[in-house]
């Protein structure tokens, strides 16, 4: 499993992070939820070693890394094994959507890589975009290219941070059914999301987050019983305001 214990996270005399514990099976979707600034995106930053803890252990699966240390984190610790997806998707504009996905896997040194790549843009749906240029296609066909590009590592654990913003509501459940597809392969999943009825559709587990607390995680009914004062205020004032 992909783990973090006690995580925190410091910049400067400023504690972003408290000390939060998740983990993350293979084979579910772990969904964090909470007000912006909360620490989500760089709870998953640490998790995936791009911008390391100050302190706590980061385990995947067997290996374990603890900070801080005193020297550097091992090549390839996490990567590819866990792969990230952001938001604003990073796709190399001057290439087209089946070389951003081929790159990648070139720079491992990987053979054939192009028939890994078209296998999965198969399988999403997206052949007919392959050769086009990320800036001549949607912005949810963009999304569905840089998920493609993940997939074609084979991470064990994929975290997504936010890829469903500003998509409409047909290619947020395009993306809730490729997300399933790779939970029922032994994906494990950790997504950041601010869509309250994608993370009760999509997950097995739900982390709230506030102020780089840990508050309330649980099944997805906790979005219909919260435990906390804090989560049934968050869930009133954004549910509210739909």
């Amino acid at each position: 499993m992909l783990k973090g214990e006690k995580i925190r996270k410091s910049f400067g005399d400023i504690e972003i992070l408290h000390g939060i514990d998740i983990q993350v099976e293979p084979g579910t979707i772990t969904t964090i939820i909470g007000p912006s600034g909360s620490g989500k995106s760089m709870l998953l930053r640490s998790l995936a070693l791009l911008d390391p803890p100050t302190s706590g252990t980061v385990f995947i699966d067997e290996q374990a890394i603890t900070f801080p240390r005193n020297t550097p984190i091992p090549t390839q610790f996490a990567w590819p094994r866990i792969t990230v997806v952001f938001q604003q998707l990073f796709l190399w504009p001057h290439l087209t959507i089946r070389q951003n996905a081929v790159l990648p896997l070139r720079s491992r040194g990987i053979l054939s890589p192009e028939d890994r790549v078209d296998q999965i843009i198969k399988e999403f749906g997206i052949s007919s975009l392959a050769d086009r240029f990320p800036n001549e296609v949607s912005l949810g066909q963009r999304q569905l290219g840089a998920i493609a590009r993940a997939l074609a590592l084979q991470p064990r654990y994929l975290l997504l941070d936010e890829i469903t913003s500003a998509l409409d509501i047909e290619y947020v459940a395009m993306i809730l059914d490729r997300l399933k597809s790779l939970r029922n392969r032994g994906v494990g999943l950790l997504l950041v999301s601010h869509l309250i009825d994608f993370a009760r559709h999509s997950a097995d587990q739900i982390v709230f987050l506030d102020n780089g607390t840990l508050v309330e995680q649980g099944p997805p009914t906790i979005l219909d019983n919260p435990k906390s004062s804090r989560l049934e205020r968050f869930l009133g004032l954004v549910l509210g305001a739909r």
